[in-house]
């Protein structure tokens, strides 16, 4: 992975926590991701080329008056009166390169003296064994400080620790061993075959790069949220909130006086329909 410094850009020592986004059902983490970089008011230092990551270009996400400047697969944003660096990712890994990529990650943040790292993502409703929607939408949290996953900060926050977190599993101890050691293609491969029921978290990315920011001796907290397929804004905003309260941020600081909705977002699900049609 090379980091690629904008011209006249640099990093800001002060931004000492990380927030990105693990992709998962309903790209509840990437909105999450967008949200905070437009509210923050953060701005691009630089981009990620990273070969494990399938590339893709597009309009530039949060300016709606044309810049020239190209959205890039991953691109590094800093916001210093947040003291937050935020990671944002817009398409995905290459099938069986996801361990690679972690370690990747974990070697930039490790490289650039962050501190904290954020994951945020998102689970499939579908698995959700015990709904209890008696206090809202629940975030869940895994976090590195303690073995079995919890955190007293995050259970302060009123969060639940995830539960199917078990360190002595076997695919948890294998993506372990992966971040932790050497990686050939085909022990990669073993993450996608003959999977069970119980393996179905440590499968998806957010393992995968907790794991490996983990290994490299990071702090690392992971928020999650279960959603469905379909308008998952309202998700982005939970999650997005979520990692404020995390790192001491009030929305109603911002240099907007609150959320600021991304430009990119309008045009989410298309244009409107031609009422001419009706």
């Amino acid at each position: 992975m090379e980091f690629n410094l904008e011209e006249g850009k640099h990093l800001y020592d002060e931004c000492s926590t990380l927030i990105l986004p693990a992709l998962s059902i309903g790209n509840v983490g990437q909105l999450a991701v967008d949200l905070l970089i437009a509210s923050t008011n953060a701005e691009r230092i630089g981009c990620l080329d990273d070969p494990n990551v399938l590339p893709c270009v597009g309009n530039d996400a949060y300016i709606p008056t044309p810049q020239g400047d190209l959205a890039l697969p991953l691109e590094a944003y800093e916001s210093p009166s947040s003291a937050l660096t935020l990671i944002q990712q817009r398409s995905p890994v290459v099938k069986g390169r996801m361990i690679e990529y972690a370690k990747n990650l974990a070697d930039f943040a490790a490289a650039c003296g962050k501190k904290h790292v954020i994951i945020l993502s998102s689970l499939d409703f579908g698995r959700w064994q015990t709904i209890d929607m008696s206090s809202g939408q629940q975030i869940y949290y895994l976090s590195n400080t303690t073995v079995d996953g919890a955190d007293d900060q995050c259970e302060k926050l009123g969060w639940k620790r995830m539960k199917e977190y078990d360190p002595n599993q076997k695919l948890w101890k294998y993506l372990n061993t992966l971040a932790e050691g050497s990686v050939s293609q085909d022990d990669i491969s073993l993450l996608e075959d003959d999977l069970g029921e119980e393996d179905y978290y440590p499968s998806l990315p957010f393992a995968a790069m907790f794991s490996c920011f983990k290994a490299k001796g990071l702090k690392v907290t992971c928020l999650l949220c279960y959603c469905s397929e379909g308008d998952n804004i309202p998700d982005a905003f939970h999650l997005a909130e979520a990692a404020c309260n995390l790192v001491g941020l009030r929305p109603d600081t911002f240099k907007g006086g609150g959320w600021v909705i991304p430009f990119s977002w309008q045009s989410v699900y298309g244009p409107p329909p031609d009422m001419s049609l009706f």
